[in-house]
């Protein structure tokens, strides 16, 4: 199996079985995001204990890229401190917008074979959504005191 077989399966595998499939009870931040390019949309749902990602929850539509990225971001960031999820979004959006790459930390691997869509600057869009949609319910998470928030992000606003 060739490497580009081996990155079709694991799209293939979080899009058809979403890791961290629904929503999380009594969700500290609650954020939706959608691409009105593509109609993909997300909610992502996080129940935060001592500033760390406790439980995640993804609910997701759309394209496979923009699901199985949301799938393996919840896989990768599940149980993380909010700083490492920040980092990790961080070097995600770097990854996808550089034509340099760095190596991908071992948590992240999965993610490796999104690199692909590089190649096509709408569907990095669809990558990004859950990234940048959870990183705007952090933002306002923290903007509101680390009090419950419910926000929204569209892609392509800022």
């Amino acid at each position: 199996m060739g490497e580009e077989d081996l990155y079709r399966d694991i799209i293939l595998d979080h899009f058809k079985n979403p890791r961290n499939k629904g929503a999380v009870a009594d969700p500290d931040i609650k954020v939706t995001g959608a691409n009105p390019f593509c109609g993909d949309e997300i909610e992502i749902t996080l129940k935060i204990q001592n500033n760390r990602a406790e439980t995640l929850g993804i609910n997701a539509q759309g394209c496979a890229i923009s699901q199985a990225s949301t799938s393996m971001m919840s896989e990768a960031l599940q149980g993380k401190q909010l700083n490492e999820i920040k980092d990790a979004i961080a070097f995600f959006r770097d990854q996808m917008l550089s034509q340099q790459t760095k190596d991908w930390p071992p948590q992240m691997e999965d993610l490796e074979s999104l690199e692909g869509v590089k190649q096509y600057p709408v569907r990095v869009k669809c990558a990004l959504l859950a990234w940048n949609t959870l990183a705007e319910g952090i933002k306002e998470f923290q903007a509101q005191g680390n009090q419950k928030v419910a926000a929204r992000h569209v892609e392509g606003e800022q």
